[in-house]
């Protein structure tokens, strides 16, 4: 079986959100659907869409996976599920867990369960922060502008706050 690099988004607000970010970290790794290679600090960041909610911790990994995309969202969002996240809540409410496939090699996917890279990266500071931390010479496949360009061009101006190392969630 072959290696996909991938980057991954994790964000959690409610509860005790690093160990909800720790803990999806480690389930997707035991489970072998993903392999962290990097991991970005933790990154406090406001609620973007709907504002009336607790802030976010946000993060991003790369990494390698063996599965194929569609079957590595699955993996996901069954991770998501085991940690308690109601799908049934209002999109982009408050949530103990949210993990998003940012890229997939260098793939460009559109489904109807999955587009890569993930249609958001570009507006998102709390996504392009982290991101811009490990990855900020990598170039976004479909843009096909750097990491660090698309941070310094996102209008998005939410708060984003560095808050915390996490290199040690990781043995490299």
């Amino acid at each position: 079986m072959s290696h996909h690099p991938v980057f991954l988004a994790l964000g959690s607000n409610i509860g005790d959100r690093e160990n909800n970010l720790r803990t999806a970290l480690c389930k997707l790794s035991e489970k072998k659907v993903f392999s962290p290679q990097v991991v970005s600090s933790l990154y406090e960041t406001e609620a973007q869409y709907v504002t009336d909610q607790p802030a976010f911790l946000n993060m991003v990994l790369r990494g390698s996976t063996e599965l194929e995309p569609l079957q590595l969202l699955t993996e996901c969002k069954l991770t998501e599920q085991e940690m308690g996240r109601n799908f049934g809540e209002k999109r982009y409410g408050p949530r103990i867990i949210d993990i998003d496939i940012l890229f997939y090699d260098e793939m460009m996917i559109k489904d109807k369960k999955l587009t890569i890279p993930h249609p958001g990266i570009a507006a998102r500071r709390f996504v392009l922060e982290p991101l811009a931390e490990i990855a900020a010479e990598f170039i976004h496949p479909q843009l096909r502008l750097r990491i660090s360009d698309l941070l310094v061009r996102c209008q998005n101006g939410g708060m984003v706050v560095k808050i915390k190392s996490t290199h040690s969630w990781i043995s490299n």
